[in-house]
C-alpha cells in the first residue's frame, strides 16, 4: 500500500539520521509510533506524517527533525516537502502506474490482504424464532451478517455460517395455539383470539398464519388431537418461509442449527453438570444459579429455574460451548443491542468451563427506522410495511441490501423507502450502480460504430473489440503514464481499497465498503466529466481505458462479491 511505502520510507530516514547523529540527542527510534495521515488540502500530497512527537527525545524544534529526515530519504520519482513538523508525501508516476497495472494482473484478488493470520471462524446471525416473518431489524443482521462473511472470506478467514434456530421453548406452543384459531376460523367457528391484553400475549394474532392454516387443510380434515402436531406444521412452515426469503435476498447460511436439537443430544444437561462439577453452581430459592460475577458478570444468573426448567441462558452456554468443541477458533454472533447485558454472562460461562472468553465477539446492533416522505413510520402502523419481504418487495434486494449495509452497526439505520427507490444520484446505491454502468457504457463505445448526425453513415469505432482485449490482458504499467497527472485522485481512491478491505475486516465493519464504493463512483464520475476517453490521441485514450477498466474491476468486485449488490452493465 501507499501509506505503508510512505511511512516505510521515514522510518528507514530516522534510523539513517540516527546513526549519522543528525537527531540530536535521539539515540534509537521505535518503529510505528508515527501514523501517516490524508492531508486535507490535497495540494501538501497524498499523506503527510507528524514528527513533532521525536522532539522530547531528540530535544530539537519538529522543523529541524522534519529537515534531517528529509535528508535521508530515497525520494525516487516521488515528491517529499517540509512544512513546519509535517513531511508531505506525494506519490510518484512510477507507484501510480505500478497500482493500475496490479488491478489488471489480480483482477478479482486485488485488495486481497497478504501474509494475514487467518482463522477458521463461525459467524451467527439472525437466529429468529420460527414463529413468523423476518421484520426488517432482521432484514439488517442479514444483510450485514452475509456482507461480513463475504468480507472475511475474501480476506483469508475459513468463515462458517449459521443460523441458530429458536425452536425449543413456549413460543412453540404459542405458534400451535395460534395455529389452531386461524383453523377454526377456516372452518367456519366464530372464534378469535383473546381481547384481554395479558391472555393475548399467549398467541400470534398475526395474520400470517391464515396461509398457514389454509395450507394445513388440503390435508388434513380438522384439527388433531394433539396440538404438537401444529406446532410443528408451523414451525416447519415458517422455517421454510424464512429460509426461502433469505435465499431471495442473498443470504446463504452453512447450516441451520436446531435448539431443540441441542437438548435432545444432552449437551445441554452436560454443561450444567460440568458447571456444577467444578463448583459454579449453587442452590437459592429452589433455583440453580451460576456464579457468573466470579467471571466479570455483574451479577449470578439463574440457569435452571425453580420448577425444573431451563432458562434461556442455559442453552447458549451449551451452544456456544458446541461451536467451540467443532473446532473453530473464534465466534462471532450480531446481535440487536438490547441483548448487551447478555454478553458478560455467555462468556463467564465460557470462562467457566474453560476456554477462552475472548474467542467470542459479539457486534451489537441498533434498530431500523423506516422514513417516508420524510417522517418515520412508527412499526406497525403501517401495515404493508412490517415485514422484510415487503420492504424488499417494495424497494428491491439491492436497495435493500446496501441500505442495511451502510451505516455503522451502533447507529440507528434510518431507511428513507421513498429515496431508495429513486433513480437519481441522490440514491447511494443507483449513484454506485450507475458509475460501474457508465464504464460499461463507455468501454461499448470504445469498440461501437458511430453515426455521423450529417451524413448518416457509420463511422469506424476508435478500436476494434480485438484491439481492446488486447490492450486489457497486455496491459503494462507505463501505459498508464500519458493520463496520470489528470487521474492522480482517481488512482489514489483505487488504490484505497486495499486498505479499506483490510481494516474493515479487521474491525468487522461492513458500512466502510458502502462508504468507499461511494466515494470511488464519485471520482470516477469526476474524472470522467473532466477528461475525454475516446479521442484521436491514441496513447491517451489507452491510458484513460485502462483506467475505466480498472474502475469497472474494482467496483463489480465491491459490489458483487463482498456487498452481494448487482452490478449492471446498462442502467
Amino acid at each position: 500500500m501507499i501509506r505503508d511505502y510512505f511511512i516505510n520510507s521515514i522510518e528507514k530516514a530516522i534510523e539513517q539520521a540516527v546513526k549519522e547523529g543528525k537527531l540530536g540527542a535521539m539515540t534509537e527510534y521505535k518503529k510505528g509510533t508515527l501514523n501517516p495521515e490524508r492531508p486535507k488540502n490535497t495540494d501538501f500530497g497524498d499523506y503527510a506524517v507528524n514528527v513533532s512527537s521525536l522532539a522530547r527525545f531528540a530535544r530539537i524544534a519538529p522543523p529541524q527533525i522534519a529537515n534531517a529526515v528529509l535528508e535521508f530519504i530515497d525520494k525516487n520519482d516521488n515528491e517529499y516537502t517540509v512544512i513546519g513538523g509535517f513531511i508531505n508525501f506525494k506519490a510518484g508516476k512510477k507507484i501510480l502506474s505500478n497500482l493500475v497495472e496490479e488491478i489488471f494482473v489480480n483482477k478479482k484478488e486485488f485488495g486481497k490482504p497478504q501474509n494475514v493470520e487467518t482463522e477458521k471462524i463461525i459467524l451467527e446471525y439472525v437466529s429468529a424464532n420460527p414463529t413468523g416473518p423476518f421484520h426488517i431489524g432482521h432484514g439488517r443482521w442479514a444483510a450485514m451478517g452475509s456482507v461480513l462473511a463475504n468480507l472475511l472470506k475474501f480476506y483469508g478467514h475459513d468463515v462458517y455460517q449459521e443460523f441458530y434456530i429458536n425452536d425449543a421453548g413456549s413460543q412453540i406452543q404459542k405458534l400451535g395455539n395460534s395455529l389452531a384459531i386461524r383453523i377454526r376460523q377456516e372452518l367456519g367457528e366464530n372464534v378469535d383470539f383473546p381481547s384481554d391484553e395479558i391472555e393475548r400475549k399467549n398467541y400470534y394474532p398475526g395474520d400470517y398464519l391464515i396461509p398457514v392454516a389454509k395450507e394445513y387443510l388440503k390435508t388434513h380434515k380438522g384439527l388433531p388431537d394433539d396440538i404438537q402436531e401444529l406446532c410443528d406444521f408451523a414451525k416447519d412452515y415458517e422455517e421454510k418461509v424464512q429460509r426461502d426469503l433469505l435465499e431471495k435476498f442473498k443470504v446463504h447460511f452453512d447450516n441451520f442449527y436446531s435448539e431443540l436439537s441441542l437438548h435432545k443430544s444432552g449437551k445441554v444437561e452436560e454443561c450444567v453438570n460440568k458447571l456444577k462439577a467444578s463448583g459454579k453452581i449453587y442452590q437459592k430459592d429452589g433455583a440453580d444459579w451460576f456464579k457468573s460475577s466470579d467471571y466479570g458478570d455483574d451479577q449470578d444468573r439463574v440457569i435452571k429455574k425453580a420448577d425444573g426448567s431451563n432458562t434461556y441462558l442455559t442453552a447458549d452456554i451449551a451452544y456456544h460451548i458446541d461451536k467451540l468443541e467443532r473446532g473453530f477458533d473464534r465466534m462471532i454472533n450480531i446481535w440487536g443491542a438490547d441483548h448487551h447485558g447478555y454478553v458478560a454472562r455467555v462468556k463467564a460461562s465460557i470462562e467457566a468451563l474453560g476456554y477462552e472468553p475472548d474467542k467470542l465477539e459479539v457486534l451489537l446492533g441498533q434498530l431500523v427506522n423506516l422514513v417516508i416522505d420524510g417522517n418515520e413510520v412508527r412499526m406497525g402502523k403501517r401495515k404493508n410495511m412490517v415485514t422484510l419481504e415487503d420492504l424488499i418487495d417494495e424497494v428491491g434486494v439491492d436497495a435493500t441490501r446496501f441500505w442495511m449495509s451502510m451505516r455503522n452497526i451502533d447507529t440507528t439505520l434510518d431507511f428513507d423507502i421513498e429515496l431508495a427507490k429513486k433513480n437519481s444520484d441522490e440514491n447511494p446505491v443507483f449513484y454506485v450502480q450507475y458509475a460501474h454502468a457508465r464504464a460499461c457504457s463507455i468501454l461499448r463505445n470504445v469498440i461501437s460504430e458511430k453515426l455521423n448526425t450529417e451524413t448518416g453513415e457509420k463511422s469506424p469505432a476508435p478500436m476494434s473489440e480485438e484491439e481492446l482485449k488486447q490492450l486489457i490482458s497486455g496491459f503494462k504499467a507505463d501505459m498508464v503514464l500519458p493520463t496520470i497527472d489528470t487521474a492522480r485522485h482517481l488512482i489514489l481512491k483505487l488504490e484505497e481499497y486495499k486498505s479499506v478491505i483490510k481494516n474493515s475486516a479487521e474491525t468487522r465493519q461492513v458500512y466502510t465498503i458502502c462508504r468507499y464504493v461511494q466515494e470511488l463512483a464519485a471520482e470516477f464520475h469526476s474524472f470522467y466529466n473532466a477528461n475525454r476517453v475516446i479521442s484521436d490521441d491514441k496513447e491517451m485514450m489507452k491510458a484513460r481505458i485502462a483506467l475505466v477498466w480498472s474502475v469497472k474491476t474494482v467496483l463489480h468486485n465491491a459490489l458483487e462479491d463482498i456487498l452481494a449488490v448487482t452490478a449492471p452493465e446498462r442502467m
